[in-house]
This record gives C-alpha cells, sequence and structure tokens, in this order.
C-alpha cells in the first residue's frame, strides 16, 4: 500500500474516510474501517458471484451536475451524496472517488434479516451435532443479524445427507446454503472444474459432475472455506469439537514452497492441520498431502529412545559417548538434512567445525520430486535454502552425496552421523555400516538404525520451534504445538549440549535467543534478525549470494524462479 500512495482514494464506510487503492472490494474497504459486512459467498481469494446477498449495504455517489459536470453542494457547504433508491451487495461493488456505504442503516437490518430468514427456511435444525459449531457463519450471522424468530411452518425440504463426493469430504446438500465457493475454488484455483449447481429453486444443489468425484490433492480447501457444515473432512469429522482446540501457528515441511499452516491439537494430541492464510505464499489454502503430516507424530516407527549399540541409556550418557567418538574419529561424514530449521543448521555447521578429525565431509540430503504447479514445489524440503544462508553447506554441490561410499571404501572415514536422513540414500548398504561407527539422530527407526552404534531421538516439527527459509528466500516461524517424547531434547537443544561437551560452545545460556544471538552476529543475510522479531508473515532475506546455484524448482503459485 505504501508503494501506491498517490493513487489511493478515500471512500466512506459509514462516515469514516478509508483510504483504498481504486477498484478495491467494499467488503475488503470496510475491513480496513474495522466494520464488518457479513457474508457467505464472497471471498477475497476468488472470484465475485453475489449468490447469497447477505453483503446488501445502502450505496450512495457525490453529485455532479448534469449539464456543467460541477459539484453539488448542500447548505453545509459539502458536496450533495445521491443514495441508491435499492441496496447493492458490497461485494460486487469496488472503490470509486467519493463512494458512500451505510451498513447500519434499517433498510441494511431489514435485508440481513430477509436473507437469514429464507437461508433457514428449509436449514435443518443440528447445530448441535454438525462438526462446523464453532466455525459456522450461518451461526453467527444468524444470531448478530437474524430475527430470531421463523414464520416459516411448511415441511422443510430434505435433501441428500452424508454423500461421499470424494476420498475426503462428505457432503451435506441439507446444510448447503449454494454460496458456491467450492465450486468456483475447483475451477479457479484447484482447476479441477468436478463440481457445479443442480436441479431449481428449493430443490437445487451441490454435486459432482456425472462420472467424477472430488480427488485433487487439494479437495479439503472446500471444507475450510464452507461458511456452513455441508462440507466436512473425512480425516476430522467428529473427532473434535473446535473450541476445546489450541492453534498454533506453523509451516509445512512439504515442499520448499513454505505453506503457512495452523496446527489444532488438545491435551498433546494434534487433531488436524489447516492452512494459515499469508498472501505472499499461500493465500488461504494447503495441500490435502500435507494436512496429514501430524501423523507422523504417532507413528508406529517413531522413536523416543537414547541407545548405545542397542543399549537403552539417558541423554547425557548418548550425549557423552557421541562426543568422544566424534573426538576419536579419523574422518567423519555428516549427513545433515533440509528438515532441520536454520537454528539447527547453524549449530551443526559449528559441530561440524568443531571435530577435530582430519577428514570431514558434510552433505545435505536432496529430496526432489515433481512439483505440481500450485503449492508443491520439486525440492521436497522447507529449509534447503537455510543450509545455504548458516553456511552449513557451501553450495548445492553438497547435495551430491556420492563421494561418501568411496570414502568409506578407502577408510578414509570412520564414522557417519544421520540427522533424519537414511544413509541408504547416500549409497550405503548394510556392509559399508559394518566397517564405520553409524550414528542415527531421527525421529522415526530406519530400517539401517539397527546398525547404528549410537541412536539419538529427535522431534518433529510439531514438538520444536524454529525457523525456516522458503524458496522466495523468505524466513518463517514455526511455533512448538504439543510437547515431545519424555525425555527427549530438543534438536537445537541437543546439538548445543554435543558442542560444549566437544569443548566448543556455540552459544551461551540455551534456548533460541542465545542461539540467535550468535547466529545472527555471524551470518550476514540474518543480521539484526531474532525469532522474536520475525513476523507472522515471515521475512525476505537477501539470497542474492546463491544466485548461481541451480535449484529444482517448478513453477509455482506465487513464484516461479528465474532459474527453474
Amino acid at each position: 500500500m505504501a508503494e501506491n500512495a498517490d493513487k489511493l482514494i478515500s471512500v466512506f464506510i459509514d462516515g469514516i474516510e478509508v483510504k483504498v487503492l481504486p477498484g478495491t472490494n467494499m467488503i475488503e474497504a470496510a475491513r480496513k474501517a474495522g466494520v464488518q459486512i457479513p457474508h457467505y459467498c464472497y471471498h477475497r481469494h476468488l472470484s465475485v458471484a453475489g449468490n447469497c446477498r447477505m453483503c446488501l449495504v445502502e450505496m450512495g455517489t457525490p453529485a455532479f451536475d448534469r449539464v456543467t459536470k460541477a459539484p453539488v453542494m448542500g447548505p453545509d457547504g459539502k458536496q450533495v451524496i445521491q443514495w441508491m433508491p435499492k441496496p447493492v451487495i458490497a461485494c460486487a461493488t469496488n472503490a470509486t472517488p467519493g463512494l458512500h456505504i451505510r451498513t447500519t442503516t434499517k433498510l441494511v437490518k431489514d435485508c440481513r434479516e430477509g436473507v437469514e430468514e429464507f437461508l433457514l427456511v428449509n436449514h435443518p435444525l443440528d447445530c448441535p451435532i454438525c462438526d462446523q459449531a464453532g466455525e459456522c457463519h450461518l451461526q453467527e450471522y444468524a444470531h448478530q443479524y437474524g430475527r430470531g424468530y421463523s414464520r416459516y411452518v411448511e415441511e422443510k425440504n430434505v435433501k441428500p445427507k452424508r454423500k461421499m463426493i470424494g476420498p475426503r469430504v462428505i457432503l451435506d446438500n441439507e446444510r448447503c446454503i449454494l454460496c458456491g465457493r467450492c465450486v468456483r475454488f475447483c475451477k479457479e484455483i484447484a482447476k479441477d472444474e468436478v463440481l457445479g449447481f443442480t436441479e431449481r429453486g428449493s430443490h437445487s444443489s451441490i454435486d459432482c459432475f456425472p462420472g467424477k468425484t472430488l480427488s485433487n490433492n487439494y479437495s479439503v480447501n472446500v471444507v475450510d472455506i464452507c461458511p456452513v457444515g455441508a462440507l466436512t473432512s473425512v480425516d476430522f469429522r467428529f473427532k473434535m469439537r473446535t473450541w476445546f482446540l489450541k492453534e498454533t501457528p506453523s509451516i509445512s515441511t512439504e515442499s520448499s514452497v513454505g505453506v503457512n499452516t495452523t496446527i489444532w491439537s488438545r491435551e498433546g494430541t494434534i487433531y488436524r492441520i489447516t492452512p494459515r492464510r499469508n498472501e505472499a505464499v499461500n493465500d488461504s489454502w494447503m495441500s490435502d498431502t500435507a494436512r496429514d503430516l501430524y501423523k507422523a507424530v504417532a507413528a508406529e516407527n517413531r522413536t523416543s529412545a537414547y541407545a548405545i549399540e542397542g543399549r537403552p541409556v539417558k541423554s547425557d550418557e548418548a550425549l557423552k559417548a557421541l562426543a568422544a567418538l566424534l573426538k576419536a574419529s579419523k574422518g567423519v561424514a555428516l549427513i545433515a538434512s533440509a528438515f532441520s530449521s536454520v537454528e539447527e543448521q547453524w549449530l551443526l555447521k559449528k559441530l561440524a567445525q568443531a571435530i577435530p578429525a582430519a577428514k570431514k565431509l558434510v552433505y545435505v540430503a536432496p529430496h526432489y520430486a515433481e512439483g505440481d504447479g500450485l503449492l508443491i514445489s520439486a525440492d521436497r524440503t522447507p529449509n534447503l535454502r537455510g543450509a545455504l544462508v548458516t553456511g552449513l553447506i557451501k553450495g548445492l554441490a553438497q547435495t551430491d552425496m556420492s563421494s561418501l561410499k568411496a570414502a568409506v571404501d578407502a577408510g578414509e572415514v570412520d564414522t557417519v552421523l544421520s540427522v533424519n536422513e537414511s544413509v541408504t540414500s547416500a549409497g550405503l548398504g548394510i556392509e559399508d555400516l559394518k566397517k564405520i561407527k553409524y550414528v542415527s539422530l531421527g525421529t522415526h527407526f530406519y530400517q539401517t538404525s539397527q546398525y547404528a552404534a549410537i541412536e539419538i531421538p529427535l522431534l518433529t516439527v510439531f514438538e520444536r520451534e524454529g525457523s525456516f527459509v522458503n524458496q522466495q528466500w523468505r524466513l518463517q516461524k514455526f511455533a512448538k504445538a504439543v510437547p515431545g517424547p519424555a525425555g527427549v531434547l530438543a534438536d537445537a537443544d541437543f546439538f548445543a549440549a554435543l558442542l560444549a561437551a566437544m569443548g566448543s560452545p556455540a552459544t551461551r545460556g540455551g534456548g533460541l535467543a542465545a542461539v540467535w544471538a550468535a547466529l545472527s552476529a555471524e551470518v550476514a543475510p540474518l543480521k539484526d534478525q531474532s525469532y522474536a522479531k520475525i513476523p507472522a508473515e515471515g521475512v525476505v532475506i537477501d539470497g542474492s549470494a546463491f544466485a548461481n546455484e541451480k535449484f529444482r524448482e517448478g513453477k509455482t503459485l506465487h513464484y516461479a524462479p528465474a532459474n527453474a
């Protein structure tokens, strides 16, 4: 907005002057003035349909003489405002200079009551068992703007209930108010035109086109944007009342896009993940597959025990044993992870520097797959750029781990530390692991973990806090949503303690604040930054030093890199 300050115009919402860009939707203009205009069908990231009529307002424009074009002035010396005789829908009204909107008049109040009454004519009275309760705009608006009673005495029109329209979404047509958000999302965002209106009048309903199902990887977004309880998620349905859940801001680790998310949990259990709006990254959307990532927390192969040669030990004993091993090793290879946070990667860099071995190899394991052109990029990690920014690796050449096996075969490397990665991705087999001391640090048990000399459990992204650098070089932070397994140290705390045991403390004190104090002083793109200072929408850092690196990215919704 600051870049376009000279283009701003004045509009008036209930007499409040608001500066907006020409063409701004009046629902958004009113929001800037702190005025709520109720709406169902309007969504800021979808086209305007004007289906629900809930946003009816009175509109006026400055009066001008038809002949001279001069402003018509009133007795008070102010320009006369010509009010339209009928209300208009705010969602289809765009800002023009001097436009006036009234949202609290008797006419507007009567319109809202009438719209609510019609929407509730055939709506079932099943709010107590509706999964949308607590998040339902129909409930909220009925309370805020409805009459509080019904004049309808006829029998309600019954429509199909609990219809599977896709593997992840259930439709209850009785609750549908025909806003059309789901139809427009599939057509305009997911590019999968599968939903449409069928029948007429009070029999109208939403359904899939013949022979089609709502099965694209963004299908659950229609549940998020449904203003009522018509569309529900199969995964979350009847699991928990939303008002019992705690909301925690986080970042999806599915790919380098860095989709902003909200983790919904209660008493240490995660129940769902939903998108968190960030206009610069993911708008209001996320993929279906990213919603399932929380299930890794309670997966059968989750590990939570420190072990030496298969023998369970306390964290202190494992830490001392690992420090002693690293000091005694003649050659060490560190397979770091692009799933680690900026803070953890910096500590791993300091650890690599502190290892006294004559031969040291540092890698970051790559994870690539086909991007989908929306919110899943080809780089299926959240923080590959963080590894470059922190100096953990000097370039993407260090994602090529083909040299490791040769170093092991030649006896140059006798210890391998793998952080949240399977060593098989580095080309090492069972026979190779028998030649070395293998240290497995991870959240889950790999097939090769049984050959580990030392096992160190780590925490998932949901159980710790930190930051990632996405494909836009945007530094974004995530918060701890649920506690980790009892006795397991946070990754950054363990790495910092290991450094101290190696005789090379990288930070003074504990926690992310201490890490950032040293990190921001050493890493130029992060100068004067801290975890606490990172805004909710993230902050773009300087990635120009890595302009020549060839990242494998596909075109995404908001960002198409020049070197794609």
